[in-house]
């Protein structure tokens, strides 16, 4: 029991470590939500002009596969797409910070010290989703200003799953940045998975009606999965899966790539 506790205070204290670089870069935070918002207002209201209601092409629990919600506005419609690329940016890019730990050799301090790297993995996938959860905060009370309604229930399972999907992606993250040894070459690697996982999502569009070959490229993203369970909570809109199927895939890419992220920290090294 006591190797339990104390296992779980060199967990705390990893996180809370990262959640301290958090809060001191403010300029992060702003930067972070002011592109989300900017994406909301400007690319809603833009398309929002030409497309009166775009849930005419989701699945509404149909037979026939098309279904209505009357008076949604594109901005509605996109609002939980926008939340997921929140946490896609945030959580992604959080895999940086371990080249920057690399530089200024925190993480061999941490990797000499008498921590797992399981526990250390973890500790900073906690602290990436600590910051993506802030994030997307921010931006659930700026959708009650577009017409965004939330009950208790939602709001629960809203977190539950940006956290699923934030230590998914914090994890791929942490796997990338575990193998670079430079912030230029993390980035342009980066760069080639988060806009495949975002615009591939359906945060802009309905998965209805696609492509083969596009149709095939949603299903495989685990950001479709988050975007169809959070337009299901948020606007009522039943996608191409059910919720309960939704929650089960993200659960399997959480097992997935942290069980890669944990492999990829025991060979990494510190240097």
């Amino acid at each position: 029991m006591y190797a339990i506790w104390l296992e779980l205070g060199k967990l705390y204290a990893i996180w809370l470590r990262e959640f301290k670089v958090f809060l001191r870069e403010r300029s992060r935070l702003i930067a972070s939500t002011f592109t989300p918002l900017l994406w909301l207002f400007v690319i809603g209201g833009g398309f929002g002009a030409v497309i009166t209601n775009p849930s005419e092409s989701s699945v509404i629990n149909d037979n026939s596969g098309i279904g209505t919600v009357s008076g949604m506005t594109y901005q509605q419609f996109i609002f939980p797409g926008i939340i997921s690329m929140s946490v896609i940016f945030s959580s992604v890019f959080f895999g940086s910070y371990i080249i920057w730990d690399k530089k200024f050799d925190f993480l061999k301090s941490v990797m000499v010290a008498p921590v797992s790297r399981t526990t250390i993995f973890v500790g900073k996938t906690f602290g990436g989703m600590t910051t993506s959860l802030i994030q997307a905060a921010i931006l659930m009370v700026v959708g009650l200003l577009i017409g965004i309604q939330y009950t208790p229930l939602s709001l629960v399972l809203t977190i539950v799953i940006i956290l699923l999907l934030s230590f998914a992606l914090t994890s791929l993250g942490l796997t990338i940045g575990s193998y670079m040894e430079s912030l230029e070459g993390f980035q342009l690697i980066v760069s080639f998975v988060v806009f495949p996982l975002y615009f591939l999502s359906g945060a802009l569009f309905p998965l209805t009606n696609l492509q083969t070959w596009l149709s095939i490229l949603t299903t495989l993203d685990p950001a479709t999965y988050a975007v169809d369970a959070l337009r299901n909570l948020m606007l009522g809109i039943t996608g191409k899966n059910s919720f309960t199927y939704d929650i089960i895939i993200l659960l399997i890419s959480v097992i997935i790539v942290g069980t890669v992220g944990m492999f990829s920290f025991r060979r990494m090294k510190a240097v």
